[in-house]
């Protein structure tokens, strides 16, 4: 064998073994300021051949070091994985972007071709970010399959240029034939808030690769939620996704259990500390009862999330075999509805994913006020799109003519309800309704159900009239997506009293026998999906205490319920 032959065989063996090409200053704490200071570093990096792997994390690099470092690293085009996290203590903030790079240079200059980039907890700022802004864009990154840049307080221009820079990223690396497929982004801690996460989402939405998003602490609410779920919506393969301790609120939780039932993929969901609230965790359910085959953790802690609305999660995550923990501490359950939890997982013999209980909040006081300042700040943006009027207090459906487009006698009958214009209506009336009612918005769905049922009397005529009236309105509410389906029953329950909705302004109705008769009949038919009969019976059996004044009417509900549930 010739002497070239061994020599490269030698060399693709060292290319294998990632322990031989990795060299590590990891942790020494190391003081690097001048070029004397790392003169022995710099010596070390030329001499390692075919390295693929540099760690300089929990050292402070200061700009003459980082330069000298560089111009080691220009001959350096094996290199994959730059571990340079915890890399600027003490030092300027006018000292990392230089910094920075001179050391994305030197990367671009090599030829190098990234795999992975961990700059985390160098608290650089939108200037630091600025700072690796040329290396994100170049070939160097075409191949990057994971960037950790978290706690780096990069805040929302920081977030605004990440994204640029990765959406040139892939633009240029599509064009070379070889389209940037990021695997991993993590960026918690970092003060993006809305438009941050606004930005980083158009680029989520074009990369179309992630497996990992971790996004925690960040200051994010219900806009910017939304426009995450709408990209992850787009990352077929996405795996684990944390968003731990932003502020989802209904509307965000609602958007977000739309995207993830797409997400089939899906191991790990923390959606812990995020105000999901019992509204957004019905939706969740709804989203686990469709899909999430893989599931093995999900975390709805600390999320305001009542007794009811934690069962019907419970219940969800039944037939999910891969599960191991199912975090739902720090909620409103109480000590009864803790047991409750308890025994509903036992029965579907899960007891063990289910996570401890102990710092669960109590039940809520049926008067308590509540004063979360992102609530105030969303009561203003919704002033202009709710006002106090019809069945609930929010914009009401009925008056909306542009919206709903109803035809002038349906119209007539929605603005003042009574038996006598409902049955005037005649066989057209459920053609009018399937025409005319908007199911997309389940808020309206269950308000125009309401003014139906509102008008319930026992005779055989208003009786047939009000229930094909409202089958046909069901009937065409649950055809629709099964996340919409959710959201109707949870605001028909919020209409019922059975629940508190987060929206102050939304009231419940003074509910009539008819409303639970007409749902009672409705509940008994094939239309009728027993998961939904399953969300409407635990809120029924555990705070039917408030439908008191129509008992035999909640009670012939119930049994309805039941039947439909365990048939």
């Amino acid at each position: 064998m010739a002497f070239g032959d061994i020599a490269q065989i030698t060399e693709a063996l060292a290319k294998t073994h990632v322990g031989e090409v990795e060299l590590s200053y990891k942790g020494r704490g190391l003081k690097l300021d001048n070029a004397e200071s790392v003169k022995e570093m710099v010596q070390e990096i030329e001499q390692h051949q075919g390295l693929q792997s540099l760690r300089l994390e929990g050292n402070t690099l200061g700009v003459e070091a980082a330069q000298a470092i560089a111009k080691s690293l220009e001959a350096k085009r094996e290199l994959e994985q730059c571990y340079w996290s915890d890399l600027f203590t003490g030092r300027l903030r006018s000292e990392i972007p230089p910094a920075l790079k001179s050391l994305g240079n030197a990367l671009m200059i090599s030829g190098a071709r990234l795999t992975h980039l961990d700059l985390s907890d160098n608290a650089f700022g939108p200037d630091g970010v600025k700072g690796i802004e040329s290396l994100l864009k170049s070939s160097a990154c075409y191949t990057l399959r994971e960037i950790r840049l978290n706690n780096c307080g990069m805040g929302i221009g920081g977030g605004m240029v990440l994204a640029s820079a990765l959406t040139e990223c892939h633009k240029q690396s599509s064009a070379a034939g070889s389209p940037l497929r990021l695997k991993v982004f993590i960026a918690g801690r970092n003060r993006l808030e809305n438009n941050g996460a606004a930005a980083l989402a158009k680029a989520f939405k074009l990369l179309g690769s992630l497996e990992e998003v971790h996004m925690p602490q960040n200051g994010i609410n219900h806009p910017g939620i939304t426009a995450l779920a709408t990209a992850i919506k787009h990352n077929p393969n996405l795996q684990v996704l944390n968003l731990n301790d932003n502020t989802f609120t209904k509307r965000g939780s609602i958007a977000m259990a739309e995207a993830i039932r797409h997400l089939q993929c899906l191991k790990v969901i923390n959606f812990g500390d995020c105000l999901v609230r019992s509204e957004g965790a019905i939706a969740i359910a709804g989203a686990l009862r469709e899909g999430l085959p893989f599931l093995r953790e999900l975390n709805l802690s600390f999320g305001e999330i009542c007794e009811a609305a934690a069962i019907v999660v419970a219940k969800a995550v039944r037939g999910k075999p891969d599960l191991e923990k199912l975090d739902l501490n720090g909620n409103c359950f109480g000590e009864e509805g803790c047991e409750a939890l308890r025994e509903v997982m036992e029965s579907m013999n899960m007891e063990d994913p289910l996570g401890s209980l102990s710092d669960d909040e109590g039940e809520p006081d049926d008067d308590e006020e509540e004063e979360e300042e992102e609530e105030d700040h969303e009561e203003k943006e919704d002033e202009e799109d709710t006002e106090e009027n019809g069945v609930n207090g929010t914009k009401d459906v009925i008056e909306e003519k542009e919206e709903l487009h109803c035809g002038s006698e349906l119209m007539s009958f929605l603005i003042s309800p009574s038996a006598e214009k409902l049955i005037s209506l005649g066989a057209k009336r459920i053609q009018l309704i399937e025409q005319q009612i908007d199911v997309s918005d389940a808020s309206k769905v269950s308000e125009v159900f309401l003014k139906i049922s509102s008008v319930y009397q026992d005779e055989p005529e208003v009786k047939q009239a009000i229930f094909e009236s409202t089958d046909a309105l069901l009937r065409k509410a649950f055809s629709n997506s099964h996340s919409q389906s959710y959201s109707f029953i949870s605001s028909l329950i919020v209409n019922l009293g059975l629940l508190k909705s987060e929206d102050k302004k939304i009231k419940k109705v003074a509910v009539l026998p008819g409303h639970l008769l007409a749902l009672e009949h409705a509940a008994a038919q094939e239309f009728f999906p027993a998961d939904q009969a399953g969300v409407l019976e635990e809120f029924v059996s555990r705070n039917g205490k408030v439908l008191e004044s129509c008992c035999n009417a909640r009670d012939a509900l119930k049994t309805t319920l039941v039947k439909r549930t365990t048939a």
